[in-house]
């Protein structure tokens, strides 16, 4: 591994931890204690299934932000490339959606609504922050090529993407 992906991937883990390590992990333990009530057991079998999903979701996209961006998701330390591939290419935000879901996972799971209204609260924080600060340091840093990715990858509701020969336009 290069010196580059090395400090890349020391900072995406620091950054792991203290991001959705928080949201996803300390906030909820500190609303629950993890202590469960009653929900069907189909509801808590549907958020074992979300979590199980959505962590090897979220660590694919920090992987993707490493190996292919040679950075990290956090602001002080940008990638040097535009990460498109991988989950990238279904999802603009693939990390924010796999921490909401996580969190939705985990309320489900624990049957604890207080975690549906700590995931609306931070749905809504990861929506203003990619709309109010993200997507304009994308845009000013990548320049065309954040805009044809914007235009052609959904930012919040993953697709399949479109053959090579339907992107030409």
């Amino acid at each position: 591994m290069s010196r580059s992906r090395a400090r890349a991937a020391a900072g995406s883990g620091l950054f792991f931890a203290v991001a959705p390590g928080v949201v996803a992990g300390a906030i909820p333990y500190a609303l629950t204690g993890w202590e469960a009530h009653d929900a069907p057991l189909a509801v808590r079998v549907a958020g074992a299934a979300l979590v199980a999903v959505s962590v090897p979701f979220l660590l694919h996209a920090f992987a993707r932000f490493v190996a292919e961006g040679v950075g990290t998701p956090a602001p002080v330390a940008p990638t040097e490339h535009l990460v498109v591939g991988g989950v990238y290419r279904y999802v603009r935000n693939p990390m924010y959606l796999a921490v909401e879901g996580m969190i939705l996972g985990q309320a489900a799971l624990l049957g604890r609504p207080v975690l549906v209204a700590w995931g609306a609260l931070a749905g809504v924080a990861m929506w203003s922050f990619v709309r109010g600060y993200e997507e304009s340091v994308l845009a000013e840093r990548f320049g065309a090529a954040y805009d044809r990715y914007k235009a052609e990858v959904p930012g919040w509701w993953p697709r399949r993407p479109r053959p090579a020969s339907a992107n030409r336009s």
